[in-house]
C-alpha cells in the first residue's frame, strides 16, 4: 500500500534555498548597472557619487573629461558630464584637496599636481564649448566657467589682481574677443555679469585693454577690434559715485581702500580700455559706431575727456556722415570741458553740402545747428551765410528736409534780427529800384565760398523760401509761407519737424478723411487734338504752335 507523501512544510509553502537568493541578487544588481548603461544621466551621477566618496575613484574623472568632449553627443551627456565635473571640483577646491601645503608627502603632491593637470584639461574642454555655434552649449560653458571663477576667488584673497589677470577670467574674456561666433555669449555675459556685479566689470576693462595692446596678426586684431567694441559699447551701468560700487560677484575686499571701492580705479580702467580701442585702426563703420555712443557711454568713463580730442578733431575732419556724428562729442568737450576748436564754425559750415537733407544723421545734426547758433553774440555774416546754404539746398532738398528748414529758418530770423534784411529790404534810391525792376539783380551769395564771414549771404535775400510756396507738396507750400506772414510765433519746436520722412508724410496725406469728394475725370474723351467739327482744338492747336516754331508743317488735324 503506497504511502502518503508529507509536504516539507506544515504551512504549505516551498522553502526557498540560499542559493536561489544569490542567484535573484544577482539577477536584479545586473539588471539595475544594464539601467544604469542605458540612462546617461544616472551613469554619470554614479561616477561624480563614487568620485566624492573616495580617492580610488578619481580615475572617474578621466572618464567624465572624455565624455565632456564628445561634441556630437546627441543624448546631451557631455553637457551633463561638464556640469557632473564643475560640481566636483568645486568641492575638491572647497576641501583644499588641490592645494599644496608644507610638510605634504610625496604621493599626496602628485595627486595634487594630477587633480590640476585635469582640472586644466577640463578648463579647455569648457571654453572650447564657449566657441560653439550651440548658443545653448555656450551659455552652459559661460555660467559653468564663472561658478569656478567664484570657486578660486575662495582659495584666494577676493581682490586678488593677478587672480584675475591670468586666471580663468581672463581665458573666458580672451575668447569671447577672439571668438567670431560670440554675439548671444556676449550678450548673456554682460547681462548676466558685466551689468550687475562690479568687480567683473573692472576687470573686464582691465582684460580688454590688455589683450588690445598686444600685437597680433592682422586677420585677428581685425577680429578682435570688432569684438572689443561690441562688448565695450554694450556697457551701459556707469556709476557716478563711489557709493555705487557695492555689488561684488567674489567675496567684498575687507579693506575699505581697496581698489575696487575706487571711483577713479573704475574710471581708469574704462578710459584705459577704450584709449586701447581708440588707437587702433578702426575702419569707417567702426568709427562710426564709436562716434553714435561717444556722448552717452564713452566720454562719461573718461577722468580726462580732453584725451578724446584728437579722436574726435581727425573724424570730424574727416567729412561726410562721420562729420556729422562727430559733432556730438565735440559738443560734449565744447559744453563740459571747455574745448577751443579753431575754425569750428567755418567747419561746421563746410558741412553743409547735398547729401546733408537726405541723410539719416539730419536730425541729430539740426539738434546740434540749433544749439550752436543760438548765441545772440554771432555775426550777422555769419548767421547770415547758414541760413542762406541751407535754403539754397531745401530748392532741390526732400518735403521731409524742408520741413526742417523753414521753422529752422524761422527761428533764426527771430533770434537774430540783424537778418531780417533777408526778407524785406527796402531800396530807397528810385534809379537802383526802377533798374532793378526792369533787369532784375543776380544774386550777390557766393555758394563756392568756404569762409562764412565772406558769402556775401548778408546781402541776398531768401528767395528760396519763396519759391518753396508753389512746391509741389502742399504741406511743403504751406510751411513755407510762414515766412512771408507776420512774425507773431515766439519759436518753433524743432522737435516736432525732425523726424518726418518722404513716406511718412505721403502716408498721413493718404489716410486724411476727405471732406469732399474730388472731381475727377470719368468719360474717356474720343479726340485729343481735334474737335468734333473736324477743326483743332485748343491742345491741337497748342500743338500746330509749338511744331510751327520748330519749323515742322505738319499738321495734327488725324491724331
Amino acid at each position: 500500500m503506497p504511502s502518503i507523501v508529507t509536504p516539507a512544510t506544515t504551512n504549505g509553502k516551498r522553502k526557498i534555498g540560499k542559493d536561489v537568493r544569490e542567484r535573484e541578487g544577482r539577477t536584479k544588481l545586473r539588471k539595475a548597472t544594464t539601467s544604469r548603461k542605458e540612462d546617461p544621466q544616472a551613469q554619470i551621477l554614479l561616477l561624480e557619487t563614487e568620485i566624492l566618496e573616495s580617492r580610488k575613484h578619481y580615475n572617474n574623472i578621466v572618464t567624465l573629461i572624455s565624455t565632456a568632449k564628445q561634441c556630437d553627443a546627441q543624448d546631451g551627456r557631455n553637457t551633463l558630464a561638464c556640469v557632473a565635473l564643475c560640481r566636483v571640483f568645486c568641492r575638491l577646491m572647497a576641501a583644499g584637496n588641490m592645494v599644496n601645503s608644507k610638510g605634504m608627502p610625496e604621493n599626496e603632491a602628485v595627486i595634487v599636481r594630477w587633480l590640476r593637470e585635469r582640472y586644466s584639461e577640463y578648463v579647455e574642454t569648457l571654453l572650447a564649448l564657449l566657441r560653439s555655434k550651440d548658443t545653448t552649449e555656450q551659455s552652459t560653458a559661460l555660467t559653468l566657467i564663472m561658478r569656478l571663477v567664484k570657486q578660486e576667488a575662495v582659495g584666494h584673497q577676493a581682490g586678488n589682481g593677478h587672480m584675475w589677470r591670468t586666471g580663468l577670467f581672463a581665458s573666458l574674456v580672451r575668447t569671447i574677443l577672439d571668438c567670431s561666433e560670440a554675439s548671444s555669449l556676449r550678450e548673456e555675459f554682460v547681462e548676466k555679469f558685466v551689468e550687475e556685479y562690479d568687480d567683473i566689470r573692472y576687470h573686464a576693462f582691465e582684460i580688454t585693454a590688455a589683450v588690445l595692446g598686444e600685437s597680433q596678426s592682422l586677420e585677428t586684431k581685425q577680429l578682435i577690434t570688432r569684438s572689443a567694441l561690441a562688448l565695450l559699447s554694450s556697457f551701459e551701468g556707469i556709476p557716478e559715485s563711489k557709493d555705487d560700487l557695492e555689488n561684488f560677484y567674489t567675496e567684498a575686499p575687507e579693506n575699505p581702500k581697496h581698489y575696487l571701492y575706487s571711483f577713479t580705479a573704475h574710471k581708469k580702467q574704462a578710459q584705459d580700455a577704450w584709449l586701447a580701442l581708440l588707437r587702433r585702426n578702426l575702419t569707417k563703420e567702426e568709427r562710426k559706431t564709436v562716434l553714435g555712443i561717444m556722448s552717452r557711454r564713452v566720454a562719461p568713463w573718461f577722468l580726462r575727456a580732453e584725451m578724446l580730442m584728437d579722436f574726435l578733431t581727425d573724424s570730424y575732419e574727416m567729412g561726410g556722415a562721420t562729420s556729422l556724428l562727430a559733432l556730438s562729442g565735440l559738443f560734449y568737450l565744447i559744453q563740459e570741458k571747455n574745448l577751443d576748436y579753431p575754425q569750428f564754425y567755418t567747419k561746421l559750415y563746410s558741412l553743409l553740402d547735398d547729401s546733408l537733407l537726405h541723410s539719416k544723421h539730419r536730425s541729430r545734426f539740426f539738434r546740434l545747428l540749433e544749439t550752436f547758433m543760438s548765441s545772440t553774440h554771432l555775426p550777422a555774416a555769419l548767421v547770415a551765410s547758414f541760413m542762406k546754404k541751407l535754403s539754397r539746398l531745401a530748392l532741390h532738398g526732400p518735403p521731409g528736409g524742408i520741413i526742417v528748414v523753414v521753422p529752422w529758418l524761422y527761428n533764426m530770423l527771430k533770434t537774430h534780427p540783424t537778418c531780417t534784411f533777408m526778407i524785406h529790404r527796402e531800396v530807397r534810391d528810385a534809379k537802383t529800384k526802377k533798374r532793378l525792376e526792369e533787369e532784375g539783380m543776380d544774386d550777390p551769395f557766393d555758394d563756392e565760398e568756404k569762409d562764412p564771414m565772406h558769402t556775401n549771404a548778408l546781402e541776398s535775400s531768401l528767395w528760396e523760401i519763396e519759391t518753396l510756396q508753389s512746391h509741389y507738396h502742399p504741406n511743403v507750400a504751406t510751411l513755407a509761407k510762414i515766412i512771408s506772414e507776420q512774425f507773431t510765433k515766439r519759436n518753433y519746436n524743432l522737435e516736432d519737424f525732425l523726424d518726418h520722412s518722404y513716406s511718412g508724410i505721403v502716408d498721413a496725406e493718404l489716410g486724411k478723411e476727405l471732406r469732399k469728394a474730388p472731381v475727377v475725370e470719368y468719360e474717356i474723351p474720343k479726340r485729343i487734338f481735334s474737335n468734333e467739327e473736324g477743326g483743332l482744338g485748343p491742345l491741337g492747336a497748342l500743338m500746330a504752335k509749338v511744331m510751327e516754331a520748330n519749323g515742322t508743317r505738319n499738321s495734327p488735324h488725324e491724331a
